[in-house]
């Protein structure tokens, strides 16, 4: 049962509880105990499971540890420390795990100081960078606190000798738990916890999550079911702890009628005004091209201000670059950091006081996470910017400004029934012991990702990984366990099966990038596309610093660091971040407010007190979004959550016939329509159409005549699925996605007797395999995961149904508009983005041109 935890312990009750050394230690650091700690501390000494969902620097670790911490120091001055391990401490990021532990053995030596005598409790690490003599090492004497990742802990739950050290746990704590529900990683962390759990029956959960929603689903995760029901879970929901102070800047007081280098400038000069006015600023990007090109303009623009104090922080950069940015950040070395998505995990990178997010992070909960970077300590204020550069960056980014100070938060999605990552947890299974299937079946159950598996499934599962299909030995694809149908037993097969489990788990795909070295030294990597494009002589950036490309010799690209040449800033190959579903509907919802208001032709003074009341923004960007829905209802049309506006117009120049499907529902969703009307038209009218997608919508265009509207209505939401199965079977998002799907179902080898596969052999040997579980079955278990990653995890399969649905009852309308570019009828196009993906001219200038002509049409009215 999922319950809420309503009132604090009383601070007495705690120290009730602390050893006198914990106490003096305690009270020697903090004044008093945190909101958290009031809550979680005693639940976790009663060895109850917990959720603690708290911003950062909110003391969610500290709550973890005190309880743990206190039991050891106490067993310790009793004697009667044992040589266990106590608790497990799981990280999703390495350098989380060396953070972590340096701030539990700091805190051990001065308890230790206080004592006056050596306490003698071990905490280790153990991840893919821990050499083989340091786990020796933990097998003579093992750490009382162990800190690893989903991955190790899988590891070593298949070691004989370690897996025998994991027996009587009495705490497991998952950090960072939100990031880790939401994807592959998960899931397969779900299962361990499930097998560690069946030999620490006693275990407690602890799980620490930043600013999420739904809570009760995060519980779910982490403690999973016993006998078709829901383990208990505690949640502490203190996510608003902190003061915050959020707003949303535009670097000029008008979003359109501006060239684009005056806004470029403009930009530059507000992002350093903000940078000097503050101790250290952390600037979020969407993508790895916008934070090499932030460093380069930053350092163009102000060489005085910008030089050895600035740093870029990706995942192409290696990883002692990395660490070196970390390092220097915390040593508060350097005034300002430019990262992509890596830092917005908890990594300690000690002080900063302002976070700056250049456009829409595109979801309330990512937001709260990247401002909560700022503030790090628990009574400090967090402090976050966004810097928006349209005006319909500008509407979304203050309905997201709206929802998180209204503690809306988007709703996570938790991947459910993975096959690939259910066969890799039972081929780790089959090293421990021989199994009866019942049983291992109902471990797996246990799991909330896999509660609903259907025993079908479960036994497709066997019949692969026992090679029941003869014909996948021509592909070397071997048996990997044994499987006895009479008995209903399973067991390890082979000796080289406990190899294979251990040099190729996990669940992260390989992605093919290309490694940057300066003679031998390696400065990160860059994708295989992008060196394609390279000649000798270019000049690229990476890491914010120049290099010249001289030659690439197998995987690696030679450079020259000593360049003073203009650089050509990379194309990074990294997707862009989707609009959630959540705030896409906010979204929506506020469109139809405003619509309703100019449709009862409301004044302007009443349309812009309801702007400034309903949203959080200034005077200037109240103005600049009363007059975006002025022109889009005077001249176009304003969609809605509930409202579709199917635009028609043809391109004169290249005779092409563009439909415009105006569906604020997100990319995800978008993705989803859009496939289903191209497929839909592809069958019925035996036309090709090109599509594109973006978070506002999707365009169909053809060069033909083509009923778009009679496809878009033969899509029904009882067959919507069905439909994008057959959509998607051609398609490369399935390749790829095969591929991933085939490695983590270990179908393909990534390392085997000493020897690493390359991604792109990795690829060509899943295409040759797809072909062969196609004639084995249209519906083998690892495709059919393929197809489901596609349009569950990738796409949203779920949402897009809702849409349909809504459509069929007649909840979301439909209207229909014809225009013709370049006339102000074709604005709302603009708006929305469609410039992007359908190569129309700059937008800016476009957009400055159709604002001209509808300023003009509204004089001439006047």
């Amino acid at each position: 049962m999922i319950t809420y935890a309503e009132k604090p312990y009383k601070p007495e009750q705690i120290k009730h509880i602390l050893n006198p050394i914990v106490d003096k230690w305690f009270f020697s650091r903090f004044k008093e105990f945190s909101m958290p700690q009031l809550f979680g501390v005693m639940e976790i000494h009663s060895r109850n499971n917990i959720l603690v969902s708290a911003p950062t620097g909110a003391t969610k670790t500290l709550t973890a540890f005190l309880s743990i911490l206190n039991e050891l120091v106490d067993a310790s001055e009793k004697g009667i420390l044992e040589n266990r391990i106590y608790c497990v401490y799981v990280s999703p990021l390495k350098a989380l795990s060396n953070d972590i532990q340096i701030n539990l053995v700091e805190p051990l030596k001065e308890m230790e100081k206080i004592a006056g005598k050596k306490l003698n409790i071990r905490v280790a690490v153990r991840t893919g960078d821990t050499s083989a003599s340091e786990k020796a090492k933990m097998l003579k004497h093992p750490p009382h606190i162990l800190i690893t990742t989903p991955e190790s802990l899988a590891i070593t739950l298949s070691s004989i000798k370690f897996r025998d050290l994991l027996k009587n746990v009495d705490w497991l704590i998952i950090d960072e738990v939100h990031a880790l529900a939401e994807n592959k990683r998960g899931v397969h962390l779900s299962l361990s916890i499930e097998r560690l759990d069946r030999i620490s029956p006693s275990m407690a959960r602890v799980g620490l999550s930043a600013t999420i929603a739904p809570l009760e689903e995060i519980a779910k995760f982490l403690v999973g079911c016993e006998e078709g029901k829901l383990r208990n879970c505690k949640i502490v929901d203190v996510q608003f702890l902190k003061n915050m102070d959020l707003k949303v800047l535009s670097p000029v007081p008008d979003l359109v009628d501006i060239e684009h280098s005056i806004m470029h400038n403009s930009m530059y000069a507000l992002i350093d005004e903000l940078i000097q006015s503050h101790k250290t600023t952390l600037i979020f990007t969407n993508t790895r091209s916008a934070t090499e090109r932030v460093v380069h303009h930053l350092k163009e623009k102000f060489p005085r201000k910008y030089t050895e104090n600035i740093g870029a922080h990706h995942g192409s950069l290696s990883k002692s670059l990395r660490h070196r940015i970390e390092d220097r950040l915390r040593k508060g070395e350097l005034k300002v950091i430019v990262s992509s998505t890596s830092l917005e995990l908890g990594i300690d990178i000690g002080y900063i006081d302002l976070v700056i997010c250049l456009g829409s992070p595109k979801s309330v909960a990512r937001f709260l996470q990247r401002a909560g970077r700022s503030g790090h300590k628990l009574h400090d204020t967090v402090k976050a910017r966004i810097i928006v550069l349209d005006r319909d960056d500008l509407v979304e980014c203050a309905v997201l400004m709206k929802s998180a100070i209204e503690k809306k938060i988007d709703r996570i999605h938790i991947p459910k029934n993975c096959l690939d990552v259910l066969a890799q947890q039972i081929h780790g299974m089959s090293l421990e012991q021989k199994w009866k299937t019942s049983e291992i079946y109902g471990i797996i159950k246990q799991s909330y990702c896999y509660s609903e598996l259907e025993w079908k499934d479960f036994i497709e599962i066997l019949e692969y990984l026992s090679g029941k299909y003869i014909s996948l030995e021509d592909r070397h694809i071997y048996a990997k366990i044994w499987y006895d149908e009479d008995t209903q037993e399973i067991g390890r097969k082979g000796k080289m099966s406990r190899v294979i489990y251990m040099t190729n788990i996990g669940t992260i795909p390989e992605e093919s990038y290309i490694t940057v070295k300066v003679g031998e030294q390696p400065i990160g990597a860059i994708d295989e596309a992008f060196l394609e494009r390279l000649h000798r002589g270019d000049v690229f950036v990476l890491g914010g610093e120049r290099y010249e490309f001289l030659y690439a010799k197998g995987m690696v690209a030679y450079v020259n660091a000593s360049v003073y040449r203009p650089p050509t800033i990379p194309s990074w190959f990294s997707e862009m971040l989707p609009l959630s579903f959540d705030l896409a509907l906010e979204i929506g919802r506020f469109r139809k407010l405003m619509n309703e208001m100019f449709c009862a032709h409301k004044p302007k003074k009443e349309i812009l007190d309801f702007i400034n009341s309903y949203l959080y923004v200034d005077k200037n960007s109240a103005e600049s979004v009363y007059w975006y829905f002025y022109e889009q209802f005077s001249y176009a049309e304003i969609p809605s959550h509930s409202r579709i506006i199917v635009e028609h117009y043809s391109d004169d120049k290249s005779k092409r016939k563009y439909v415009a499907f105006h569906t604020l529902y997100g990319r995800r969703v978008n993705d989803c329509l859009s496939r289903a009307v191209a497929f839909a038209i592809a069958r019925t009218q035996h036309r090709d159409v090109e599509i594109g997608i973006n978070d506002n919508g999707f365009y169909v265009a053809s060069d033909k005549s083509v009923n778009i509207m009679q496809a878009f209505n033969l899509i029904k939401s009882k067959e919507l699925r069905k439909v994008l199965d057959m959509a998607i079977e051609h398609t490369e998002v399935l390749k790829r996605r095969f591929r991933h799907c085939a490695s983590r179902a270990m179908m393909i080898l990534r390392s085997y007797m000493g020897h690493q596969k390359r991604v792109g052999r990795q690829q060509v040997s899943s295409m040759i395999l797809l072909n062969a579980v196609r004639r084995i079955n249209q519906n083998f278990c690892i495709l059919k995961e393929a197809r489901r990653e596609v349009l569950e995890d990738l796409m949203d399969i779920d949402n897009a149904t809702k849409v349909i649905e809504g459509i069929e009852e007649k909840k979301i309308l439909i209207k229909e508009i014809r225009t013709s570019l370049p006339s102000p009828f074709a604005f709302n196009i603009v708006l929305q983005g469609f410039t992007d993906i359908m190569k129309i001219e700059d937008k800016s200038e476009f957009v400055k041109r159709m604002h001209e002509q509808i300023m003009a049409k509204i004089k001439v009215e006047k």
